[in-house]
């Protein structure tokens, strides 16, 4: 597909890398600020220019700064992701498009925050919105999900003075810490960090985690099938892109609309065929099946096929250059959200109240450019669609154990299971694509490592066929046997980049348990691919969760020696997690295994 946009002259996120090299050196150290007008400035990192800014702001303070400003927007990203969901919740019962699919879940959660479930669903969902909706405020001490961690995990943050007093007010204070003149002590900034990125893994993300449970039904597992060939030559194709499922819920609910089918045929397409991409795509998938085209960097090749109709987006990792692509085909770009504009797409603004209305529109808007394909441009992979299984939920985990742990945990004793790694986050244009995510999954599996995967790291794995219970003839003997007795894959798809707080729930219900704290398990977390901020702030969390968390892609802190040692070293002390940054996934399965082996011999098991 590389090939075929680029013998059409189009240009993709490859080339437009190649275009920026080499990129700038202050800023891929940390070492560049642009926060006020008496800048931009940036520190000599061979001590042969300025050490300091305008300011006087050293190296350490302006790589802190910068981190501490990309946590924020990634925990922001998530959790403005999940007030979206909130406050869909609080209208159920009033729109039509959306109701509460799974009650027993609502019920549940209600009842952690409090609140009386002897009433009607509709009552029960607004008063949990509205108590949601405090979190993201500062009413309280804590937000609501921290109690999910064990016990002595809270005790230790509390400690720390790094327990989310409310999500909204530690995104505000880091931005209010990072303005000039204000805090200026690294190590006190990396702490917010910290406390930061746990008001997204306990806050935002959990919260837009759980609504989606509620509002469009808990994952389980169940086929599907991923990679281009998911797109239809003879059928109407609508690409459903970004993150959030309110608006590709009711895109999916139209597209089965009889009146819609009918049209379509009219125009001679044999169907309506619906692919996701990214998260919005992972979404759709877990919940509801629907195959999934690809990962992040495959967005403009998806275009490039020719047969897409329409690509509908909601938010968060659209490249704007897929605008430019659909120019080049009959392919219209429909924007849906007020937040996330594109310049060049058509905007078709979803709310609560018009979703079915709107969802129709797109639908029937791409039936009508289905009859605008360009023969000489379609071309789809000749290959066939892989299977994947997908849905694996805490729930329905629980249920295939038979409603307890102990069989995980017996599993984890005797070493059928030596440990858990969550692989999760993007791709990235500087990293050989899917590479390092599939590599490491393999080797993990191999040396009995049980994977749980989000976001692009899933779509990679599945792409490689590592989820489909087949594939535990790739595990080790001890693992494959454990798959093969429960139907499972080695590698369980968790869902999307917010569900990796399914992974904070799962190892906080693993450690209670046990009676011990995270810590101590012999579990790891790794980011081989990141681009992102949410991706840094996810492993963020991890490590203030008490998680070894390796990165593929080194984080723009080389310029600091002092946050490159407080991060992948001293923190350890204070969390029981750090940073280890290994391009190569070879190595870094190794560093994760090593660590997994260690927490064994420490839990003397």
């Amino acid at each position: 597909m590389i090939k075929k946009l680029k013998e059409e002259g189009i240009l993709l996120v490859w080339d437009r890398l190649k275009e920026q090299e080499p990129q700038c050196g202050y800023c891929s150290l940390g070492l560049s600020c642009r926060n006020c007008a008496m800048g931009p400035c940036r520190i000599d990192p061979f001590g042969e220019g300025p050490q300091k800014g305008v300011c006087g702001a050293d190296a350490d303070v302006i790589v802190a700064r910068n981190l501490a400003r990309a946590v924020a927007s990634g925990a922001a990203s998530h959790s403005d992701h999940g007030r979206d969901l909130v406050e869909v919740l609080a209208r159920v019962g009033k729109v039509k498009a959306y109701s509460v699919k799974d009650a027993e879940k609502l019920k549940k959660v209600a009842q952690e925050y409090g609140i009386n479930t002897n009433k009607s669903v509709e009552e029960i969902a607004f008063e949990l919105a509205e108590a949601m909706l405090e979190d993201f405020g500062s009413k309280k001490e804590k937000i609501q999900f921290v109690n999910r961690a064990p016990k002595k995990r809270i005790e230790l943050w509390e400690k720390l003075g790094i327990i989310p007093r409310g999500i909204d007010r530690e995104v505000v204070e880091i931005m209010h810490r990072t303005h000039m003149g204000v805090d200026n002590d690294p190590v006190n900034i990396l702490l917010q960090c910290l406390r930061t990125a746990l008001a997204d893994g306990f806050g935002g993300s959990m919260i837009a985690t759980e609504v989606s449970d509620i509002l469009f039904g808990t994952p389980e597992p169940k086929m599907s099938e991923i990679n281009l060939a998911t797109l239809k030559e003879n059928e109407v194709n609508i690409v459903l892109h970004g993150h959030n499922p309110i608006v590709s819920d009711a895109i999916v609910e139209a597209a089965s609309d009889e009146e819609l089918l009918k049209l379509a045929k009219e125009y001679g397409a044999e169907g309506i065929n619906l692919a996701g991409l990214c998260c919005t795509g992972n979404e759709v998938l877990m919940r509801k099946g629907i195959p999934m085209a690809g990962n992040h960097l495959i967005q403009e090749l998806v275009i490039g096929t020719g047969v897409v109709d329409v690509i509908v987006v909601d938010y968060q990792c659209i490249m704007p250059a897929i605008v430019d692509v659909a120019k080049c085909y009959h392919t219209e770009v429909v924007t849906t959200s007020p937040k996330a504009k594109f310049k060049g797409a058509i905007h078709i603004e979803f709310t609560p109240e018009n979703a079915h209305e709107k969802a129709k529109e797109v639908v029937k808007l791409a039936i009508e450019r289905f009859r605008e394909r360009k023969a000489e441009l379609v071309k789809i992979p000749n290959v066939k669609p892989n299977k994947l299984m997908t849905g694996f939920s805490v729930e329905a985990i629980l249920k295939v154990l038979g409603g307890t742990l102990q069989p995980l945990i017996d599993a984890i004793k005797n070493g059928s299971i030596r440990g858990v790694v969550g692989s999760v986050g993007c791709n990235n244009p500087k990293v050989k694509q899917d590479y390092s995510h599939i590599t490491l999954a393999k080797r993990l599996i191999e040396n009995d490592v049980l994977v749980v995967d989000t976001g692009c790291a899933a779509v990679a794995d599945a792409k490689a066929g590592l989820k489909v219970p087949e594939a535990a003839e790739l595990a080790g003997e001890e693992l494959r046997k454990v798959c093969e007795s429960l139907g499972i894959p080695p590698v369980l798809h968790f869902g999307s980049c917010v569900d990796n707080s399914r992974i904070l729930v799962a190892l906080s219900a693993l450690a209670n348990e046990l009676g011990v704290d995270i810590s101590d398990l012999p579990a790891a977390g790794a980011a081989m691919e990141w681009y992102s901020e949410k991706a840094i702030a996810i492993g963020a969390y991890f490590v203030a969760s008490g998680l070894l968390v390796v990165l593929g892609v080194p984080p723009p802190i080389y310029g600091s020696k002092l946050v490159l040692d407080v991060l992948t070293s001293k923190v350890e002390e204070l969390t029981g997690g750090k940073f280890v940054v290994e391009p190569d996934p070879e190595k870094a399965a190794e560093i994760i295994i090593k660590h997994i082996e260690d927490k064994r011999r420490k839990l003397g098991i």
